[in-house]
């Protein structure tokens, strides 16, 4: 995708009336700014490709992300994701001063934030996996935030110790409601989960579909009979992407199914065929998985 200036407009912080301060002599703007770093606050937080709620969600920011805030107007932040890149806007509320770096990370797919560290408080939120949270003591069962409230001790992983797995990581996401832009259980698509999923592992790729297809990994060798695939591998086709539970099994975010399902390899194959006439583009497979 290209934008103005050939950028890519997902990836590039740049309007006609803004930009950031790195880009000025590249891209042609009114004004420069350097932004603001700022922090996910909120549970999740939708990112819109303009600033109005009916906009189009184009992805997902987890609590505990850094961005940087370039500008804001009318309840709306113009923001940067440090993590992968993207550019969008998000409701101010759902952001925060720079906050203390993540300890730890939320290793299942929902945990609760109790105001003390007894579960039969009322919750005062709900952290999706991969959430990212400060963690300064133990109580109990429970680690307390350095912004407050306290989390249920398994329910976390320090930052340095991530999953072994990213597939195991995927498939807890199995049933888990399709949704174009998201991130979360509750609601996760194709290129989310992979994401969200390498990330709890270690790895981090790009948000999109075709920007994971260039950078994920190594692309390896297919047939038509689609043999040697493996357990870790990505299938993408243009717009869709997958992850290998096995030699034959597909776990993915579709719009067919409407939510994560695991499906054999070659019947996904043969239905996205026969309804778009796409072929799988590449399989890429990273290197603790290579054989």
């Amino acid at each position: 995708m290209s934008g103005r200036d050939g950028f890519d407009p997902r990836l590039t912080p740049a309007r006609f009336d803004l930009a950031a301060a790195h880009l000025e002599g590249r891209v042609a703007a009114e004004r420069f700014v350097r932004g603001e770093r700022r922090t996910i606050t909120a549970d999740v937080a939708d990112i819109r490709r303009l600033p109005r709620p009916d906009a189009p969600l184009d992805t997902q920011a987890l609590h505990g992300e850094p961005v940087t805030l370039y500008d804001e107007d009318e309840g709306w932040g113009w923001i940067q994701l440090e993590g992968d890149g993207y550019v969008g806007y998000v409701a101010m509320h759902a952001l925060g001063f720079e906050a203390p770096q993540p300890t730890h990370v939320v290793g299942v797919n929902r945990t609760f934030v109790y105001p003390a560290a007894d579960m039969k408080q009322p919750i005062v939120a709900a952290l999706p996996l991969g959430a990212g949270v400060a963690i300064d003591r133990t109580q109990g069962e429970f680690s307390h935030c350095v912004e407050g409230g306290f989390v249920f001790t398994p329910h976390i992983a320090p930052v340095a110790t991530p999953a072994d797995d990213f597939v195991a990581v995927a498939e807890r996401f199995t049933h888990t409601p399709y949704l174009w832009g998201g991130k979360s259980a509750l609601g996760i698509d194709c290129s989310g989960l992979v994401q969200v999923s390498l990330a709890r592992s270690g790895i981090g790729v790009p948000r999109d579909t075709d920007l994971q297809e260039r950078a994920a990994g190594a692309a390896v060798p297919f047939d038509a009979g689609l043999s040697g695939l493996q357990r870790g591998d990505l299938v993408f086709w243009r717009g869709h992407v997958g992850i290998m539970c096995d030699a034959a099994m597909l776990l993915h975010a579709n719009a067919h199914h409407m939510s994560v399902a695991m499906e054999p390899l070659q019947q996904a194959a043969a239905r996205i065929h026969a309804k778009s006439q796409a072929s799988i583009t590449s399989v890429r497979r990273f290197g603790k998985y290579m054989k």
